[in-house]
């Protein structure tokens, strides 16, 4: 995965002569060829030329900017847009069918439940632990799928999937030891270290997807499961449902093999902080898997173009 991530106060970026190049008072400016860069993800208050921007835009390169704090996303483009208005107005005709929008988002939730069940399994082998929330939880999931097919509405695959999604949370913090607080989802702020971990890597996936969404001229903001509203990547946000388990298996891998202690954390107020040595050792083992991510992405949205096309059904099979 060819990412820059730049994690400088008061960094200056800029393009020349086909090199990103990044300065910082008192220091040696650091030079990497664009041509080896697809995206950028600048973390803090940074200076970016106008000339870079250009670049990256002429380059399909995206750009991802995090806060100073809580690394919300601040500021992102993902390139050009394609030119294939074809693609986006057979998209737009898939939307404005109801029973193929329903086919659709119905495969969306089988998916990301299929991939919260195995990753549930797959972290009660590796830990042995079992309990009545891990076997409700694969319960509910089994009964979730048993009941997608009968769903006539939106509607009640959003109440299967957010059902599904409350047991699996459940289960799914019982494999962090109790000194992380990891209690159940939160954010905005995330107020414990697990949740710091899940939102980071959910805004690196979305931004993923849209990007990938974005190259293959398919339109972000209009999907199926997620209803389009303004400043909504619906389709996006429907893409990266099934691909979560690939962040919360990240999560549980980084605390459980030592990468992450809650030392690499503190507190501000209520938000639970990651400091810079922890967010070093999470991109680096974000970028260990993200290869992987943007190839799964990528083949969903080129078989979501070849069904656009009248070809075949868009498959969203991903492993966790």
């Amino acid at each position: 995965m060819r990412t820059l991530y730049i994690d400088r106060r008061d960094a200056s970026l800029d393009s020349e002569s086909g090199a990103l190049t990044v300065r910082v008072a008192g220091e040696r400016p650091a030079s990497f060829p664009l041509s080896l860069v697809e995206r950028v993800v600048v973390h803090g208050n940074a200076n970016l030329s106008g000339r870079l921007l250009g670049e990256l835009w002429k380059r399909d390169c995206g750009l991802l900017v995090l806060s100073g704090r809580r690394l919300d996303p601040t500021a992102r483009f993902l390139g050009r847009p394609r030119r294939d208005i074809a693609t986006r107005l057979a998209q737009y005709e898939l939307v404005r069918d109801p029973d193929r929008r329903l086919a659709f988002a119905r495969r969306i939730v089988r998916a990301k439940l299929e991939t919260e069940g195995r990753l549930l399994d797959r972290l009660a082998r590796r830990t042995g632990r079992d309990g009545p929330r891990l076997r409700d939880a694969l319960a509910q999931i089994r009964t979730g799928l048993e009941q997608l097919a009968g769903t006539a509405d939106l509607a009640g695959l959003t109440g299967i999937e957010g059902a599904a999604a409350a047991a699996y949370f459940r289960a799914f913090t019982g494999f962090f030891a109790p000194a992380l607080e990891f209690t159940g989802r939160n954010r905005r702020p995330p107020r414990d270290p697990v949740n710091v971990c899940l939102s980071l890597g959910y805004t690196l996936l979305q931004f993923e997807a849209s990007r990938q969404v974005q190259m293959h001229g398919l339109d972000p903001m209009l999907g199926a499961l997620h209803a389009p509203a303004a400043g909504r990547e619906s389709l996006a946000c429907d893409l990266v449902e099934p691909l979560r388990t690939h962040v919360d298996r990240l999560a549980f891998e980084l605390f459980a093999d030592g990468v992450l202690r809650k030392g690499h954390f503190h507190r501000a107020g209520e938000a639970c902080m990651l400091g810079k040595e922890g967010r070093r050792r999470y991109y680096e083992a974000w970028e260990r898997r993200a290869p992987a991510i943007a190839r799964l992405l990528g083949r969903i949205c080129g078989d979501l173009v070849r069904e656009l096309r009248g070809t075949v059904p868009a498959a969203i099979e991903v492993e966790p």
